[in-house]
């Protein structure tokens, strides 16, 4: 072992030092593999970080993030060669060259055409396969070991997979010109099958998509509807925190997708991309089912077919039309459906995001309270999302000088962050700051 490979080991045999405390790999029956309490962990533990194995943003932050750190800025250096990668400045490109340069060739090859996520992500795995990189965050798991679900998968997914290896191998052929120059043995087809069921979506403290990303450890996490710990992120650094009170040899786990769904549609989601079907309490009971669809089955239809008309305005970010919409639709079905049904309250979500968007922030609050109970039925305990929704609403009412009701909300938001993103978390800090300011013009007032 050469003296580089010593120093590049240290790190590692330190990390799994550190994870060994809080939990282990371990068989968890039916459900395979799986992570194990090592020891009794209370809420808010910070239990794993990790930066990723590798990672691209995605198309919808690609022009507004920093290639390398995944900060958003208003100004960002474009990359003189493929015209597409972007960087906070110097030194991120710099850092951000070494798994840049040989991807730096295949955009320019297909210029202006741009690759789809999964194919750059791709592309980006097999580029550092063939260095044989190391990489801290496959301490517990390597990228050779995750499961493609392939024989299990529909075969119109499959046909999906497949039409993405011919897209893949035109993307790439600046770099590798034939078969004989990928990594020995490797298989495009279970490769994207891999990717698929275990790539993570890399969002901001506010829960917002910046990117996707490789974390293979983190792939040994189960899934639960009703999950003992959650997943965030700083920059592209990945971070799993306790959310309950977990005890020794309890199985760890996270939610894969939003539970904001009706147990139904949660396992048509899991089954499709994760190929299982989920046996969780929570599905098993169809627990908030009803809520999720309450009232008048004819109204909720009209509302759910009117979503996608929705999210293709918020695509073209026509947040005037998003508004008007959202409030017909509102007023229609004032009297016939609840806050909680899921359906209307996507429409109070998009109101309140086309609302800020737009400086109109009273509006915005009216949509954003209405949203505080429903949050607080379907995202119980330390969630968070119901944590930034709550911080969101607060920080409208700081700004309408409703320093009671800002503070009350701030500190609801402040309890749950702290445990679901930590008390060292950018997020957490920025939420602090603002609840001292709110707190000291309140003294102020006295």
């Amino acid at each position: 072992m050469t003296s580089e490979n010593v120093c590049l080991q240290i790190p590692n045999q330190l990390l799994r030092v550190r994870m060994a405390r809080f939990f282990q790999r371990s068989s968890c029956g039916h459900r395979g593999e799986g992570l194990r309490a090592s020891r009794d962990i209370v809420p808010g533990q910070l239990l794993y970080s990790a930066s990723p194995y590798t990672y691209i943003p995605s198309k919808k932050a690609r022009s507004s993030v920093c290639e390398h750190c995944l900060s958003r800025k208003e100004s960002l250096l474009r990359c003189s060669q493929c015209k597409m990668a972007r960087y906070c400045n110097a030194t991120c490109q710099k850092l951000a060259w070494p798994d840049h340069k040989r991807e730096c060739k295949c955009l320019r090859s297909i210029y202006p055409n741009v690759p789809t996520d999964m194919t750059r992500l791709v592309a980006r795995i097999i580029f550092k396969l063939i260095t044989a990189s190391p990489c801290s965050s496959e301490e517990l798991y390597s990228v050779s070991d995750l499961q493609s679900n392939i024989k299990e998968m529909s075969e119109e997914m499959k046909g999906s997979l497949g039409q993405l290896t011919v897209v893949l191998q035109f993307y790439i052929k600046e770099e590798i010109h034939n078969a004989s120059q990928l990594p020995p043995g490797l298989d495009l087809l279970r490769l994207f099958g891999q990717v698929t069921c275990n790539c993570f979506t890399i969002s901001d403290g506010e829960m917002q998509e910046l990117g996707v990303g490789l974390y293979p450890s983190m792939s040994l996490v189960n899934h639960s509807c009703d999950p003992n710990c959650t997943i965030v992120f700083e920059g592209k650094q990945l971070q799993l925190h306790a959310v309950r009170q977990i005890q020794v040899d309890e199985e760890l786990t996270v939610s894969y997708i939003d539970v904001m769904a009706t147990s139904q549609e949660r396992q048509r989601q899991l089954e499709k991309q994760y190929c299982f079907v989920c046996d969780c309490k929570r599905c098993e009971m169809a627990d908030k089912d009803s809520d999720l669809l309450a009232g008048e089955e004819h109204a909720w239809k009209e509302v759910e077919e009117s979503i996608p008309k929705v999210e293709e305005l918020q695509s073209a970010g026509n947040s005037e039309e998003i508004v008007d919409l959202c409030q017909a639709i509102l007023d229609k079905y004032r009297d016939v459906l609840p806050d909680t049904n899921l359906h209307l309250l996507k429409m109070l979500d998009a109101a309140m995001d086309a609302c800020i968007h737009l400086a109109r922030w009273e509006d915005a609050l009216g949509y954003g309270v209405r949203t505080l109970q429903p949050y607080q039925l379907y995202y119980a305990g330390p969630h968070p999302v119901r944590g930034v929704q709550l911080m969101r609403v607060g920080k409208l009412q700081h700004h309408q000088g409703m320093l009671e009701q800002a503070s009350d909300t701030l500190k609801q938001a402040f309890d749950i962050l702290k445990v679901t993103h930590g008390r060292e978390h950018s997020l957490t800090g920025n939420l602090k700051q603002i609840l001292a300011e709110c707190e000291a013009e309140l003294s102020s007032r006295t």
